[in-house]
This record gives C-alpha cells, structure tokens and sequence, in this order.
C-alpha cells in the first residue's frame, strides 16, 4: 500500500453533469440541483473513506471551478480577463475585475464544512491562490481603485 492524501477535483459523475446541463439551460430547479450536488458530495466522501486513505477531500464537487468559485456571486468582474496555460495543453480564463473593491464571495471554508457534514474523519479543502486571484486585475487601472488597493484586499 503506499499512503496517499487526496487533493484536488476528482471528476464530476455523469448525474450531477446532466443536472447542471438541465440547471444552466433552465430545466432543472435549483433544490433539485442542490441534491444532484450533496449525493456527488456524499458519494466521493463515501469512495474516498473506503480507500483507507488518512485525510478526505470533499473532491471540489460542489465548486463552480477550482479557479474562481471565490468569485461566486460578485458582479464587477467581466469575462474578458487573463488566460491561465497549463502544461497539459487545456487553459483557465480567469474573469477580469471591472470595479472595486474586491471582496471574496464564498470561501473554501464553506465548502469544508458543508463536506464536514459526511464524515467525521480529517478532511483537507484545496484553495486557489491568491497570486492566481492577482491576475484578476486589469493591465489598465481601475479609476479610483489602484492595483494597491486591490491587492490589499486580496490579502485581506
């Protein structure tokens, strides 16, 4: 056995993509989503415990994306921003801040404690990184909002 911890997306099952197609093309009510959301949850906790495995992940199961489910609600952000390559070829474009100030609109602790509710064993949550989040600014500055400011509240 070689011990191994978790961390990160594990890919979404085929259910809980058809509820989020259904979702987005308004065909499916949002409790129903929430379902499809906590049985995927629910399933990966239950997968990972029986893998032995000393820490859980909740997989990001219930995350908008691994990049930007902190942007989750905000409205001064714009879909043009930076465009993240990965060495595997697939890329992430980041939304481009519009407006300030920033502020978090979930953060990763919310998700660890609603997958809290699965399990008692330790459970770990990935987060985005702030130098990640950064590039949310435009190269042009907002008026009345400098990149300082920005960063500050980043950080904070």
């Amino acid at each position: 056995m070689i011990p191994t911890e978790p961390i990160g997306s594990i890919p979404r099952p085929l259910a809980l993509l058809q509820a989020i197609a259904s979702y987005q093309a308004g065909d499916l009510a949002p409790e129903t989503l929430d379902e499809a959301y906590a049985d995927a949850l629910r399933d990966t906790i239950d997968r990972l415990e029986k893998t032995g495995s000393p820490i859980l992940t909740d997989g990001e199961q219930t995350k908008s994306s691994f990049a930007t489910y902190p942007l989750t609600g905000l409205h001064n952000l714009a879909p043009d921003g930076v465009v993240i390559p990965f060495a595997d070829g697939h890329q992430r474009q980041l939304p481009r801040l519009t407006a300030g100030p920033f502020r978090y609109g979930i953060h990763a602790g919310q998700f660890l404690k609603t997958a809290r509710s699965y399990t008692q064993r330790p459970l770990k949550q990935a987060v985005i990184s702030a130098s990640a989040l950064s590039l949310l600014y435009p190269a042009t500055e907002i008026p009345g909002y400098s990149r300082e400011a920005f960063l500050a509240d980043l950080l904070n």
